[in-house]
C-alpha cells in the first residue's frame, strides 16, 4: 500500500468549506480521504463528538500539548480558543494509506504545506466578497452579532493569505466551487 498524500483547505470562517469537504468525502469514496480530526479547546457545537469532529481539550491540556512538541500546527485563534494538528494522528493515517484533508485556517494551511512540501495540496476557498460572507454568517443563525464582526475582521485578515496556496477557489456558486475542487484534488493524487 502506497504512502498517503495530503489535501489542506482553507478558508474564512463561513466561505463553505466544511460543505466542500463533506461533499468530496461523501460523494468521491475512489479519493480515500480521510479526515483529519484537529484538536481544539473550544466547546463542542451542536451535534459534535469527542474523537470525530475534534479532540476536544481543556486550553491547559492544549499548552502541554504544545510545550511537549506534539502538533504539527497549531493557533490561539482567540484568548484561549486554540486549534492544532497532531503530528502522530497524520502520521498514522497516512501510514494506512489514507489521503489526509485538513481542513485548517490559513496559518496552520500554510505551515502544513511547508512541513510536507510537495506531499501536500494547499487550497484555498476564498468567498466571492466580504459582503456575501456577512451575509451567510448571518444566514446561519448561529453566532451572536459581534462574534459575526470577529469572523468579518478575521476573514478579512485570511484572504491576504491567499497568494500562498498552490489553488483558489471561488465558492460564488457550490456546485461550481465542488466541480473546481474535486478536479484540482484529482490532478493532484494522480500526478
Amino acid at each position: 500500500m502506497s504512502r498517503g498524500k495530503l489535501i489542506i483547505i482553507s478558508a474564512p470562517s463561513g466561505t463553505g468549506k466544511s460543505t466542500i469537504i463533506s461533499w468530496l468525502m461523501r460523494e468521491h469514496k475512489e479519493l480515500n480521504l480521510a479526515y483529519s480530526i484537529s484538536c481544539t479547546s473550544r466547546a463542542p457545537r451542536g451535534t459534535e463528538q469527542n474523537g470525530v469532529d475534534y479532540f476536544f481539550l481543556t486550553p491547559e491540556e492544549f499548552r502541554q500539548r504544545i510545550d511537549n512538541d506534539e502538533f504539527l500546527e497549531y493557533e490561539e485563534v482567540y484568548t484561549d480558543r486554540f486549534y492544532g494538528t497532531l503530528k502522530s494522528q497524520v502520521d498514522s493515517q497516512l501510514e494506512a494509506g489514507q489521503n489526509v484533508v485538513f481542513d485548517v485556517d490559513v496559518k496552520g494551511g500554510v505551515n502544513i504545506k511547508n512541513y510536507y512540501g510537495d506531499q501536500a495540496l494547499s487550497l484555498f476557498i476564498q468567498p466571492p466578497s466580504i459582503t456575501e460572507l456577512r451575509k451567510r454568517l448571518e444566514g446561519r443563525a448561529t453566532d451572536a452579532p459581534e462574534v459575526i464582526d470577529q469572523r468579518i475582521a478575521r476573514a478579512e485578515f485570511e484572504l491576504t493569505f491567499a497568494d500562498k496556496f498552490d489553488k483558489i477557489v471561488v465558492n460564488d456558486i457550490l456546485e461550481y466551487a465542488e466541480a473546481d475542487a474535486l478536479k484540482v484534488i484529482e490532478d493532484f493524487l494522480n500526478d
